[in-house]
């Protein structure tokens, strides 16, 4: 066989970013990534996506995948051992009863599939009209195109609406940028409010749930609502009647120093969707998380749910998230998580809490946000087309350590940046010190190049 021509561009590969050469990842090991020029970084974004929690080639995790791919990797026709402990360890490390688990490949499968359960469970439960989703403005679920639907984030709908559904967002809690807040009101009065009258308006009897971030993602990095937000929207969806799906994919397994974001707040959902940190990068994982009586309705009901994506819990990808699982517990690695995050926020305040260019610093864990303004007075938000997020981390990857920048829109829908620092919960105290330092030189770095904008 005769080998193909070289190709005529770099890569086959259709990127997310056609425009940029992507770097080549040659190794990674505990909380470090080596490119293929031999550049050594110190690995703040989790993987670049808020995934790597518990770190990278950890001997135990190896293990006991290279013990299950000697077994069996694949069956549909089979449950498996390693899917049957795994579900039975995350429905005890859930709060509440929330007892069943239906495993997927990723985030946004386990968001498509709650928001199919929830109207699934009505269904069954003899209330067909009601189907309808309220997501949040500041949000975002997942690229599938109900997950989509769900999502607030008008960069990632805006080429997709003609295919979405016809589900409404309502105010995410943001206290740096609330412009409705009046004198004794905090931002979740409005946006119970709010929320309470989009159901009204959309009519209890078709509203099937509401589906929001406990502290938000890549639509708003790290922001964190009120301590009595997520209380009153519990009772609000229990007084109409709606089923509450939390979207843990990146808050959840420890991230914000709780086994999950809503941990936080005291709170039980209905339904938690799981992702990113579950399989800690070593695997494609996801996860559904119900309570009893969802499960108990299509038990009593038909008995089915006819839904279910190929490598949804596959026996190779459930030993994977065991011995992730069992890694965090057996190294109070949630614990960690929280400590470190404490630590982490203290000192970002701290060392660029005034900079110039640095209007708002909020999240929880080893889960923070960033934002930068082009003046602190007003809050005015940088231009889109400036991307400063993306400086800002060209800056502290040129400095050997990486951090997340986020779309440029979370201000006004238009405009506005964050970035994150999410590190792997193995962080060293002066691993985060150094994290802190490189971000402080590349904001110096960045605002003498924005010296004619201001």
């Amino acid at each position: 066989m005769t080998s193909p021509t070289k190709p005529a561009v770099a890569s086959r590969v259709f990127n997310r970013d056609l425009k940029n050469q992507w770097p080549t990842v040659e190794r990674t090991a505990g909380v470090h990534v080596w490119d293929s020029e031999g550049n050594k970084y110190l690995d703040a974004t989790a993987g670049g996506s808020v995934v790597v929690n518990v770190g990278y080639s950890v001997p135990e995790i190896l293990s006991a995948m290279n013990e299950q791919a000697s077994r069996a990797c694949f069956s549909a026709s089979f449950t498996s051992s390693a899917q049957e402990e795994l579900a039975y360890q995350i429905a005890a490390f859930a709060p509440g009863d929330l007892d069943y688990v239906r495993f997927t490949s990723g985030g946004s499968e386990a968001n498509e599939s709650a928001i199919k359960l929830a109207r699934k469970y009505f269904v069954e439960r003899g209330d067909p009209t009601k189907w309808k989703v309220i997501g949040r403005t500041r949000s975002f679920h997942g690229n599938t195109l109900g997950a989509l639907s769900a999502t607030g984030h008008r960069r990632r709908r805006s080429e997709y609406e003609p295919l979405l559904l016809p589900f409404s967002h309502v105010a995410t809690p943001y206290a740096y940028r609330c412009e409705t807040c009046t004198p004794g009101q905090t931002c979740t009065d409005h946006c119970i409010i709010e929320l309470e009258q989009e159901i009204l308006r959309q009519d209890p009897r078709e509203v099937a749930a509401f589906i929001a971030e406990p502290v938000v993602g890549a639509a708003c990095m790290g922001l964190t609502p009120p301590e009595d937000y997520w209380p009153r929207v519990r009772e609000l969806c229990d007084q109409y009647d709606i089923l509450l799906i939390a979207d843990e994919v990146m808050t959840g397994m420890g991230r914000t120093g709780r086994n999950f974001g809503v941990d936080h707040w005291g709170v039980v959902p209905d339904i938690i969707t799981s992702g990113k940190g579950i399989g800690s990068g070593y695997t494609p994982l996801g996860a559904v998380i119900a309570r009893h009586k969802i499960w108990e309705t299509v038990k009593n009901g038909t008995g089915e749910w006819e839904h279910g994506f190929t490598y949804g819990g596959n026996p190779l990808s459930c030993a994977v998230g065991l011995a992730v699982l069992r890694y965090v517990q057996d190294h109070d690695l949630i614990l960690q998580a929280d400590q470190n995050g404490e630590y982490l926020k203290r000192a970002l305040l701290h060392e660029i809490g005034e900079h110039p260019l640095v209007g708002d610093i909020d999240g929880k864990g080893m889960h923070i946000g960033v934002e930068l303004v082009l003046d602190r007075a007003s809050k005015k938000p940088f231009p889109g087309e400036t991307a400063i997020a993306k400086r800002v981390a060209g800056a502290c990857r040129s400095r050997g350590v990486l951090v997340n920048p986020t779309f440029t829109d979370n201000a006004d829908g238009l405009s506005g940046d964050r970035f994150g620092i999410t590190p792997i919960f193995t962080f060293t105290r002066s691993q985060l010190d150094q994290t802190v330092e490189t971000v402080r030189r590349a904001l110096d770095e960045v605002l003498d190049t924005t010296a004619a904008m201001r």
